[in-house]
């Protein structure tokens, strides 16, 4: 009954959030009555799914969700390494900390337009979310490698379990508990540094290259709809994610 009655009230304040944020939207375009600054509620919407109708505008949206997943596969994939490595080796550790203190006050602005130099404007937005990702995973994996009870490492050294099984059956489940519920925040940032990375690129068929546009053409409606679908993906990210994370964690406890 309590899990109940919590559920509906975490849903009667989340429609109270999303009911106040559209009449503060409201009050503030009548207040300050300039669609060029605040594009009315109406003409927004209008022009969402207006967005939804156009063939370019569903090749964008795929091209940027595709190069967001792609890097958070590939710092996902050098966090991973670059924990394990910190994890199991001393020397290793002293030898990355530095490395992921510098990425971590990389300015992002003066890496895109180097990127820029180096690169093209499809693949700089796809380096720099990688950049911005690998150094917050690389943390959040070794910080949970860390939990792990190292009484526990032991026992299973001494019982000459093998590495394999370790890592199967206790590493991946005790450290899985810990990330997977920081996956869906991560890809939500990556997805918000991907689109900021493409607007300052100006990528050719890609959600910022679609904000770059409309903001040159002055179309308020338009940009505040890109801006929608951008919020609207990151909630569904999360809601995905807690949803696998709450599975994970009944899986473990062998909750049916």
């Amino acid at each position: 009954m309590k899990f109940i009655k919590s559920r509906k009230l975490n849903i009667i304040f989340t429609l109270f959030a999303v009911i106040s944020l559209c009449a503060a939207w409201i009050i503030a375009y009548y207040a300050v009555g300039n669609d060029y600054i605040i594009p009315s509620f109406g003409e927004t919407f209008a022009s969402l799914f207006e967005c939804f109708t156009k063939a370019s505008f569903w090749l964008a949206f795929l091209n940027t969700v595709l190069r967001t997943v792609v890097a958070f596969l590939i710092s996902f994939a050098l966090a991973l390494v670059s924990a394990v490595l910190s994890k199991l080796n001393f020397a290793a550790r002293a030898f990355i900390n530095p490395v992921i203190v510098l990425l971590r006050t990389l300015p992002t602005l003066a890496v895109i337009l180097i990127l820029l130099i180096w690169s093209n404007a499809k693949i700089a937005p796809v380096i720099v979310t990688v950049l911005v990702l690998f150094p917050l995973l690389h943390t959040q994996i070794l910080t949970s490698a860390d939990v792990v009870d190292c009484e526990l490492c032991d026992m299973l050294k001494a019982y000459n379990v093998p590495y394999l099984r370790r890592l199967i059956k206790v590493y991946v489940p005790l450290i899985s508990s810990d990330v997977l519920p920081q996956i869906g925040a991560n890809l939500s940032l990556g997805l918000k540094v991907m689109i900021s990375a493409e607007v300052l690129s100006n990528t050719y068929s890609s959600l910022g290259g679609l904000m770059q546009t409309a903001r040159a053409y002055l179309e308020m409606p338009r940009l505040a709809a890109l801006t929608l679908t951008v919020i609207f993906i990151g909630l569904l990210i999360d809601l995905i994610f807690s949803l696998v994370a709450k599975i994970n964690a009944q899986w473990q406890r062998g909750d049916k």
